[in-house]
């Protein structure tokens, strides 16, 4: 075994937590998965949490921290977990005292963002590592952002910078879940894109998404989109397009408000790849202002999921050093 740091990282999701034993220098070198049970409350989440931790410690003892990758808001010290929207219950905990109260430690568990978690994971292990300043966006169920400047997550005055899902690209546009009108939520959100597609190709009887959608295209989804446009479907090219250039506008805006030049792209709907990436990098450099343009990038993020467990652990190593 490696002589390299050990910590845990947690991706906590709505329908499964997935905790990794993640290596300083090598990265994941063990992953473990349970439901979540949302539906039973914040006691039975964080007994989930701790029991994948739990697993990990009994056979590396020399393990520094647990760090938890939450979808929603965190309080500035990283150890108080805020009102999530999808799990049952739960408002205000202490993480943090939590876990280790369940695990009869006392090492440092942190709480970050999942988006600033995932662009961590990248920064550290991902696409990002290339750069040492970029925004990460992933495009899932919602929108996430992420800011990481200097290799470290820019959290802003209170810790909730980077949202960028919730910037606007219309003020007379449709509301998305935070309620902002136009924000980019509402046209990239799985929910919003699959709504879109389905409205749009509903009609086009020659689109190869009328043998893969089901009955009226009710099973619309962006995997399916994909996988149409992959097979050379032009209607689910165009619709990928529209998206990417959506968010290229979003970005443009993100650019000329941060002067950071690189972009990460990751989450679910990022695997189209250069199906929405091309016409966000065409809208990215027609909406940011011409003094910013030169060394404009937008990149793929290949490592899926797995970057929010690898930027939740990197934390506890970053704590340690006094670098947070």
């Amino acid at each position: 075994m490696s002589d390299s740091r050990l910590s845990i990282g947690v991706d906590l999701g709505g329908t499964s937590i997935k905790a990794g034993l993640v290596s300083e220098s090598r990265g994941l070198i063990g992953e473990r998965t349970v439901i979540t049970d949302a539906e039973q409350g914040s006691e039975r989440v964080l007994d989930q949490i701790a029991d994948l931790a739990r697993g990990f410690l009994q056979n590396h003892p020399s393990i520094q921290g647990i760090g938890l990758g939450f979808p929603g808001a965190v309080n500035w010290e990283r150890t108080e977990a805020i009102k999530p929207v999808n799990i049952s219950g739960w408002n205000r905990v202490n993480v943090a005292e939590a876990l280790n109260t369940r695990l009869g430690t006392s090492f440092p568990v942190l709480v970050e963002n999942d988006a600033n978690a995932a662009g961590l994971g990248s920064c550290q292990f991902g696409a990002g590592r290339h750069f040492d300043s970029f925004i990460m966006v992933t495009l899932g169920t919602g929108v996430g952002g992420a800011i990481i400047y200097q290799n470290r997550i820019f959290r802003g005055a209170t810790g909730s910078a980077g949202e960028i899902g919730h910037m606007t690209i219309d003020f007379e546009g449709p509301l998305a879940r935070s309620g902002v009108p136009g924000a980019i939520e509402a046209y990239l959100g799985q929910r919003f894109l699959s709504r879109h597609a389905r409205y749009q190709l509903m009609n086009e009887s020659d689109s190869l998404v009328h043998g893969m959608a089901g009955k009226d295209l009710l099973e619309m989804s962006p995997k399916i989109l994909h996988e149409a446009a992959l097979l050379g479907d032009e209607g689910s090219k165009e619709i990928l397009s529209w998206a990417g250039h959506k968010l290229g506008i979003v970005l443009g805006s993100a650019v000329n408000l941060l002067d950071i030049r690189k972009i990460v792209v990751g989450g679910g709907i990022s695997a189209a790849g250069d199906f929405i990436l091309d016409a966000a990098r065409g809208s990215l450099n027609e909406f940011t202002t011409p003094a910013l343009r030169a060394d404009l990038e937008i990149v793929q993020e290949p490592g899926g999921n797995d970057m929010g467990m690898l930027g939740a652990a990197h934390l506890i190593f970053q704590h340690i050093d006094g670098l947070l």
